[in-house]
């Protein structure tokens, strides 16, 4: 019978930030069954003395917490080492060694990372860019872009864009159905960074199927035709090889890894200029 461990994320502010540790964390273990709890902005020592009886209570309870101020995250630990339950902090060594390196204390201030400063301001100008271009709905100022996406239907370019968007990149997307759907003005640019999304037919099939299905729309036609999508891809590829324009297989990646390899690519590209 398998072990499942009950997982409490205990977090000062958001937690967003251990929730994804935690996701690329289990995500190394194949036999890994858990229950989770989150908690978010637990800021009292009340509140983490109710979490830890409720845990102790549980078979197998493991403690991962995000805790900036010193003191809590202190009681913490030594409340669920009282309790024998594993506790394990994620940024408490981390923040000690950078302020080490840094030779200036850190400000334990939770939440730090959600003021309403200019880089917040700049992603949610970016995401409001980013929407109004999608899809190529809105090629007015295009040329605005830190990037521009192209791609044929159901190649990620929309969730991929808004994922960008929220790394503070203005991010225009733009279905390729032949050479004279892009806007001239792209074709031009020298400086623009410009990236073709592409994927395998098969693939690209199957996922256009199940989407007309969940549409109820099942009548046959060119859009999920395999020799016609084979031909559609074979021509995108062209389209963007002619223009010399970045080309990203996206058939076996994630969202996050086509936007991290996205990244480079104009981080590259803004090097050289």
């Amino acid at each position: 019978m398998k072990n499942t461990h009950q997982v409490y994320l205990i977090s000062d502010s958001t937690g967003e930030t251990l929730d994804r540790i935690f996701m690329a964390l289990k995500a190394q273990f194949n036999n890994f069954d858990y229950d989770l709890s989150q908690f978010s902005f637990t800021r009292t020592e009340n509140q983490i003395l109710t979490i830890l009886n409720n845990a102790k209570k549980q078979d197998s309870p493991i403690i991962l917490y995000t805790v900036v101020n010193s003191k809590l995250a202190k009681f913490l630990a030594e409340e669920a080492n009282k309790k024998k339950i594993p506790c394990f902090g994620v940024l408490g060594d981390l923040i000690l060694n950078f302020s080490k390196i840094l030779n200036q204390k850190a400000t334990h201030q939770p939440s730090a990372q959600h003021v309403l400063d200019e880089d917040y301001y700049k992603r949610i100008e970016a995401i409001q860019f980013t929407m109004n271009h999608d899809d190529g709905n809105n090629t007015e100022n295009i040329l605005e872009s830190d990037i521009i996406l192209i791609g044929v239907s159901r190649t990620s370019k929309t969730p991929t864009s808004i994922y960008l968007a929220n790394k503070g990149l203005k991010t225009s997307n733009i279905p390729l159905v032949n050479e004279m759907s892009i806007p001239p003005d792209l074709i031009k640019s020298k400086s623009l960074c410009i990236i073709g999304l592409t994927t395998e037919a098969e693939r690209l099939h199957d996922i256009r199927r199940n989407r007309l299905s969940s549409l109820k729309e099942n009548e046959a036609s060119d859009y999920t035709n395999l020799e016609k999508i084979i031909e559609e891809v074979d021509q995108s590829k062209k389209i963007f090889k002619k223009n010399k324009w970045p080309i990203i297989d996206v058939t076996r990646k994630s969202v996050e890894e086509t936007a991290a390899s996205i990244i480079k690519i104009y981080e590259i590209q803004n090097k050289n200029d």
